[in-house]
C-alpha cells in the first residue's frame, strides 16, 4: 500500500512538472484594466499585460504630419463605428511619428472602447489565438506591431501574412492590424531579385517570383500612410511644439531655435524623434541656455541643415 502511495505521489508531481512545461492557452486579462496590453511570453505561458502607464500622447500634439494623421484617424473612426476598415502600414523615414501617430489614435478612442495589444515581431506566430480571444469581445482591438520587418525565412512572416488575407479562418471584424517600418515591403530587398525580371518583346517589364513574394506581404495592408524626412522649418515647428508642451514661453522657443538646429546637426538628423529630445534636454534645465550637446558654439549658416 506505501509503495502505490509513493508511485501516485511521485505520478502527481510528474504531471505538475509537465504541466508547466506544455504550452498553456492564452487567458483573457481584466479588459478594463486599461486600454493597452502587451502580449507577453513567459516560458510556456503566454499572456496579456496591462500597460499600467499609456503613453499620453494626444493628436494635437503631433505636428507636420496632417495628412498623415487625416488618414489614420479616419480610418479608426469607422473601426470604432462598426464600420468597414483597413489594416495599416505605416512606413517611411525614422523619427517622423510613425509610432506616435498610432499612441494619439488610441487616447482619441479609448473612451469609445478602442484597445490596443503590442505584439513583438517574435510572436506573431501567435496572431490566431489572440484573435480568437478577443473574438465576440464589444470593445475594438487594434494589434500593434512597431518597427516590424522580417529577414528571410522568418516565421512571423508567413502568420502575418496568413492572417490579414489568406486565412480560411476570418478575423472578426473587431480586429485590426496597425503596423510601422523602416521597410516599405518589410523583407530586405537583395540586387540579386532583379535577376527575375522579365522583358518581354514590347519592352514590358515584369517582376519575377522573388519580388512578388516580397511585395505580397505589404499589399495586403489595405492602406499605406508614408512619412517623409522634414524640412528645417518643419523640424523647427515641432521642436516649438514640444517646447510648449513642457511649458517654455515664446520668447524662450524663439531663443531656442539656434540651439535646436545645432543639435540636429549633431545627430545628424532632423527628425521629429529628435526635436522632442532636444525640447526635453532644454526643458530639463529650465531653457535658459542653447542646447549644443558638445558645448561648442557653432554657427548656423543661413540655409541651416538642408544639407542633413
Amino acid at each position: 500500500m506505501f509503495a502505490v502511495d509513493s508511485l501516485i505521489t511521485r505520478a502527481e508531481a510528474l504531471l505538475a512538472r509537465l504541466e508547466g512545461i506544455l504550452p498553456q492557452p492564452l487567458t483573457a486579462p481584466d479588459w478594463a484594466a486599461s486600454s493597452a496590453f502587451r502580449y507577453r511570453k513567459r516560458g510556456s505561458h503566454a499572456l496579456l499585460e496591462p500597460v499600467r502607464h499609456v503613453a499620453r500622447i494626444r493628436l494635437a500634439d503631433l505636428k507636420e504630419v496632417e495628412p498623415q494623421k487625416d488618414k489614420l484617424l479616419r480610418n479608426t473612426a469607422q473601426f470604432v463605428a462598426g464600420k468597414p476598415a483597413n489594416n495599416v502600414l505605416l512606413t517611411g523615414a525614422r523619427g517622423t511619428g510613425k509610432s506616435s501617430l498610432i499612441k494619439a489614435c488610441l487616447n482619441e478612442f479609448a473612451g469609445q472602447g478602442l484597445r490596443l495589444i503590442e505584439v513583438d515581431k517574435a510572436d506573431l506566430v501567435n496572431l490566431p489565438d489572440l484573435v480568437d480571444l478577443v473574438s465576440g469581445r464589444p470593445e475594438r482591438f487594434i494589434v500593434y506591431c512597431d518597427d516590424l520587418s522580417f529577414d528571410e525565412g522568418e516565421p512571423g512572416y508567413k502568420a502575418l501574412k496568413s492572417m490579414l488575407d489568406g486565412s480560411v479562418a476570418e478575423a472578426g471584424d473587431n480586429v485590426l492590424i496597425y503596423a510601422t517600418s523602416n521597410r516599405r515591403h518589410l523583407l530586405p530587398e537583395q540586387m540579386r531579385d532583379n535577376l527575375g525580371y522579365k522583358h518581354t518583346e514590347d519592352g514590358e517589364v515584369h517582376p519575377g517570383e522573388a519580388v512578388e513574394e516580397k511585395i505580397s506581404l505589404s499589399e495586403r495592408f489595405g492602406l499605406w500612410i508614408s512619412f517623409y524626412p522634414f524640412s528645417q522649418d518643419e523640424y523647427l515647428a515641432i521642436a516649438g511644439q514640444w517646447l510648449r508642451f513642457f511649458g517654455l514661453d515664446e520668447a524662450a522657443i524663439a531663443a531656442a531655435r539656434q540651439g535646436a538646429l545645432i543639435w540636429a546637426l549633431e545627430r545628424g538628423s532632423r527628425s521629429g524623434r529628435v526635436a522632442y529630445q532636444f525640447a526635453r534636454d532644454l526643458a530639463g534645465r529650465g531653457g535658459t541656455e542653447p542646447a549644443a550637446a558638445s558645448g561648442n558654439n557653432k554657427s548656423i549658416p543661413p540655409e541651416g541643415l538642408d544639407h542633413v
